[in-house]
């Protein structure tokens, strides 16, 4: 029987190469996203992948977004928490705003929308798996918020998956490295600060590359997979060996 997966973030980036790698794999996918116009993108891509534009940090989103899947594919096999936001900020230059939508974002709306899924997940073969960062198991200057609220992703996933273990619902999490993805327009960078982020994530980076969102999607999509059944509490770096330099 076809999976369905539902993937946060999915419009741009990791979230949209992971819908598409699931989709090939002939799952049944429900993209979220704030804006309507990628996500129509992503979904012409298959009968299969249906859009729901949203903002996962409104407080019924999660209820609603979860509705949705079930009523249309009457399940939910696969939980991807993907979508995530990057506010930089050095101690000082730190804003209110930057860290609320930082927490309400990366950290907040991952925990309510597994809860709202989890009564929904399949009992024995149900998964939830969690984007966190490279960023969050060591120091990265000016991106000190970020960086926490995807070490609490890590934290989230081990315990999870502790808890739901009874349940038969495995919970794993993938940490990208430098991806190449939209992330760094999407919060304003000028061409320069990219430049110089790019800069220092080689520095740091053993393989010397950029990696690929479609990289990203394949650990994601493994991890999901039934043959990873015995797999649960992990947090997977995808990173060229940052973590480890």
């Amino acid at each position: 029987m076809s999976r369905t997966v539902l993937v946060t973030g999915a419009g741009t980036g990791i979230g949209r190469a992971t819908a598409l790698t699931f989709a090939e794999q002939g799952a049944r996918v429900v993209i979220v996203g704030r804006r309507a116009e990628p996500l129509a993108e992503v979904s012409g891509h298959g009968p299969d992948i249906h859009p729901i534009a949203a903002d996962i940090t409104e407080p019924d989103a999660p209820r609603r977004i979860v509705e949705e899947t079930v009523e249309r594919f009457g399940g939910l096999d696969v939980l991807v928490n993907n979508a995530g936001i990057v506010r930089s900020g050095r101690m000082g230059e730190i804003t209110p705003e930057a860290v609320s939508a930082q927490l309400a974002t990366n950290f907040v709306a991952p925990v309510l929308l597994t809860q709202a899924a989890v009564p929904h997940l399949r009992r024995d073969n149900g998964v939830v798996v969690n984007v966190s960062t490279a960023v969050g198991q060591r120091g990265w200057p000016s991106n000190s918020v970020y960086a926490g609220t995807k070490a609490a992703v890590d934290t989230f996933t081990r315990s999870w998956a502790v808890e739901l273990a009874p349940l038969g619902i495995r919970v794993v999490a993938v940490a990208p490295g430098a991806i190449d993805t939209p992330i760094g327009e999407h919060q304003g960078l000028s061409a320069e600060q990219l430049a110089a982020t790019r800069a220092w994530q080689m520095e740091h980076t053993p393989l010397k590359r950029v990696g690929d969102a479609e990289e990203v999607a394949w650990a994601i999509a493994g991890l999901a997979s039934p043959n990873a059944g015995f797999v649960t509490g992990v947090v997977l770096p995808v990173d060229g060996g940052a973590v480890v330099s």
